[in-house]
């Protein structure tokens, strides 16, 4: 199969492909960690047909009013003709071909269900995430594979189109002097993406990073600004401080909303004039640093209530860069899963693999701590699972015990089937889960209920009691 993109016969690429279109990404295989992942736009598309194939690729192509695009996997696990993602008014919805191994989505059996925006469909060995909105920046997006990790930027490789659009106005404002703020949650990767702008910057000095919260009130501006000796009880010695420390080089500023309001004056006087006068000293010293700040907390709001200088946010923020959550980004497991376990296993990287069970428990956790989590859970696992296979049991407790299927699978039925499915309810329902008491009801065989209950997405043990 092609490993091109190429538009449906006589389709045209306008103007509207600046909206957002369902995509699909190809996200691991369990199997191969190495393998690149894969973004496919289902633009002008009326199908996604899945199988078996030699290596893994795609094709676009037209079957007479039918639009299709051919998805191969070289997953032993898959059957010849596995799964099809169609498009059903408005929406899209996932069937089992009757394949071998089942599909799963959200971690639950399925025969047909609708999409929801996030899903995860398992397909054999191989993992997808389902998006119902993403950009299409040009035709040539259409079907993209992930390159290999940037190393300068670790963690923040991505087949997300707007985020790999912030990544490349990043790289292009990391040579200049241009004041970078970086905001997002804990564990997101503020201080990597930092030193990454300082690794591209070719500034000579050294990267100087400063807690804001952890700095002592009382110490504040001895610590950024240095002192001199004598100059307070306990200043033994001449102290350059962090701001001449960083000189020639990048100063960091995390947590810069923790910054104590007393010393927001003192350290916007340093950014305007670039010189730095130490406590208890008289001349000021002329400073050259470049100043990438970062944040969790909301600095607008915090200047409307007056928590925080607006002449000092102006002065920080220059290119402003929002890293997502981990759970905003679950297409992107598959690259961070490389990228991690070759940082944290080294050469072991290459012959480790992932039960697909464990690998069902990455996707359905929600990772509050985000990628900085996800590094340490990968770490462990690593050196459990030796040169083998991470499983389930290699991950710690909250991550191993998520529940399957977060979210309840809407599934789309025809109405006869809808018609079925209320009666078995009903019907378990009054027999208490009893599937030989319900097979009697309907003169069925036990088998039969059984197969029902499984293409519904329907656990009789809800039912007891």
């Amino acid at each position: 199969m092609s490993r091109q993109a190429t538009l449906t016969e006589g389709a045209a690429f306008s103007k509207k492909s600046s909206i957002a279109f369902p995509t699909l990404f190809r996200v691991l295989n369990t199997e191969r960690l190495s393998e690149p992942s894969a973004r496919h736009v289902l633009y002008e598309l009326d199908r996604v047909q899945f199988g078996r194939a030699d290596q893994n690729g795609w094709e676009r192509r037209a079957e007479g009013d039918l639009r299709l695009l051919r998805i191969g996997l070289a997953d032993p696990w898959v059957s010849g003709r596995h799964a099809a993602i169609s498009r059903v008014m408005r929406g899209w919805v996932v069937e089992d071909l009757k394949s071998k191994n089942g599909v799963r989505l959200n971690g639950q059996l399925i025969q047909r269900a609708e999409l929801a925006d996030g899903d995860v469909i398992e397909l054999g060995r191989t993992f997808f995430v389902f998006r119902s909105q993403q950009p299409l920046l040009s035709p040539e997006s259409l079907d993209a594979e992930s390159g290999p990790g940037n190393r300068l930027l670790p963690g923040l490789s991505t087949l997300q189109p707007e985020l790999a659009v912030q990544i490349s106005h990043l790289k292009r404002v990391a040579p200049t002097n241009v004041t970078v703020a970086l905001r997002g949650k804990t564990g997101t990767g503020k201080e990597v993406l930092a030193r990454a702008v300082h690794a591209l910057s070719g500034r000579s000095g050294p990267f100087v990073a400063v807690n804001c919260g952890a700095l002592p009130d009382n110490l504040v501006e001895s610590e950024l600004f240095g002192h001199r000796k004598g100059s307070f009880s306990g200043a033994t010695e001449d102290r350059l401080g962090l701001v001449r420390t960083a000189h020639g080089g990048t100063l960091f500023l995390d947590e810069v909303g923790d910054l104590p309001p007393g010393a927001q004056p003192a350290l916007l006087r340093v950014l305007q004039e670039r010189q730095v006068t130490p406590v208890g000293g008289t001349t000021p010293m002329p400073v050259d640093v470049r100043v990438i700040s970062a944040t969790h907390r909301d600095l607008a709001m915090m200047v409307a209530r007056e928590q925080f200088r607006d002449d000092l946010r102006a002065r920080i923020s220059g290119f402003e860069f929002e890293l997502p959550d981990l759970a905003e980004r679950k297409e992107d497991l598959g690259i961070l899963a490389r990228e991690l376990t070759e940082r944290v296993a080294g050469p072991r990287a290459a012959s480790l693999r992932l039960h697909h069970e464990a690998a069902r428990a990455l996707f359905l956790y929600d990772w509050p701590l985000n990628v900085r989590e996800l590094e340490k859970v990968l770490e462990t696992a690593t050196v459990l699972a030796g040169h083998g296979q991470i499983l389930r049991e290699h991950l710690p407790e909250a991550v191993r015990n998520t529940q399957l299927g977060s979210r309840v699978v809407s599934s789309y039925l025809p109405a006869g089937d809808a018609q079925r499915k209320v009666q078995l309810e009903a019907l378990l329902r009054q027999h208490g889960g009893n599937i030989s008491s319900v097979a009697r009801a309907m003169g069925k065989a036990r088998m039969q209920i059984q197969r029902w209950l499984a293409r519904y997405n329907i656990d009789p043990r809800d039912f007891k009691g």
